[in-house]
Formats: structure tokens, C-alpha cells, sequence
């Protein structure tokens, strides 16, 4: 231990170690959780196209996504009655297998339709889609409404920004 290098517990100890010539290669398990997703709407005006713009991804519309397309959906939703009614019927289709093969639902995408808060009986339905599937939930975002989707993602959309990757 006279060489004036600290040594650690001699389990840790494994001699010199070169530094590497070139990056290390990513870890499997980053390239394994690193996913692309489909965004598919619900109902005209969801807001997929939006969601495609700030948070990436493949921008479906309102129709499954084709063969070439990411297998992994997220269904979008505006938190109006209709849209909040249109969850659960699609989320059923997809436990019954009767979804286009191959497709695999991650959640559900709740965007607000309008500022503030959900009048009760609105909240109850979320509740209900909540109960089925994971449910991430978007606020209004007056930025985007007026077109503006540069910046971050709100922070209230933290966990689906992780999800999709766009978390910076």
C-alpha cells in the first residue's frame, strides 16, 4: 500500500483497468426500455397530433397504427364527456384480442379539454379508466392551443415524458 493509490476492500480490487478505446456500449437494458409508441385518438380533436409534436413518437390519427408503425399504443382522450366515455369500450377491445395482432396497449392519455378542474361527474369516469389501465393525464396547456410547441413538457406530465423518452 505504498504506492500512494487508495485501495478499497479487497473484493473490489481487480487490478489496473485500461481506459476503453472507444465508448462503452450501451447497456441492454437502456436500448430494452428505450420505446417507440403509436399515439391513437379516440375521437376527432384528441390531440394526438400535439402529443406526436412534443413528446414524439408516431402520429396515427384515429386509426390503428400499420404494420410498419411502433406496436406500442397510447390511446388519447380529451377529458370531455365524450371522449372520456370513448376509454373504456377501446380498452376492452384490446383485452378481448380483438385489436389489429401484434399491438400492445401501454395507457391511456387524458388531455384536458378545457383549464381547471373536472366537474365531478367527469372525475368519476377518469376514476373508472383508472381503475382499468394506467391513466396519464395532460393539463391545458394554453401554449398549445395557440400553436406554440417548443419547450418542455408541462411538469404535471412528468411520468409520461419518462415514458415516451422526451424527458430532457
Amino acid at each position: 500500500m505504498g504506492t500512494g493509490m487508495r485501495e478499497g476492500p479487497e473484493i473490489w480490487i481487480r487490478g489496473p483497468v485500461a481506459a476503453p478505446e472507444t465508448a462503452p456500449p450501451e447497456p441492454a437494458h437502456a436500448r430494452a426500455t428505450a420505446r417507440r409508441f403509436s399515439w391513437v385518438g379516440l375521437h376527432g380533436g384528441a390531440g394526438v397530433s400535439t402529443l406526436a409534436a412534443v413528446y414524439g413518437g408516431h402520429d396515427s390519427g384515429r386509426a390503428w397504427p400499420g404494420p410498419a408503425d411502433p406496436r406500442s399504443v397510447l390511446l388519447v382522450a380529451r377529458t370531455h364527456a365524450a371522449g372520456l366515455d370513448a376509454v373504456v369500450p377501446v380498452v376492452d377491445l384490446f383485452r378481448r384480442g380483438e385489436t389489429p395482432e401484434g399491438l400492445d396497449l401501454d395507457a391511456v392519455v387524458l388531455v384536458a379539454d378545457a383549464p381547471g378542474r373536472l366537474p365531478r361527474p367527469l372525475a368519476q369516469r377518469v376514476r373508472l379508466a383508472e381503475s382499468v389501465i394506467d391513466v396519464y393525464r395532460v393539463p391545458w396547456v394554453n401554449e398549445w392551443r395557440l400553436g406554440d410547441l417548443g419547450g418542455r413538457p408541462p411538469r404535471e406530465t412528468e411520468s409520461l415524458a419518462r415514458l415516451t423518452g422526451a424527458a430532457r
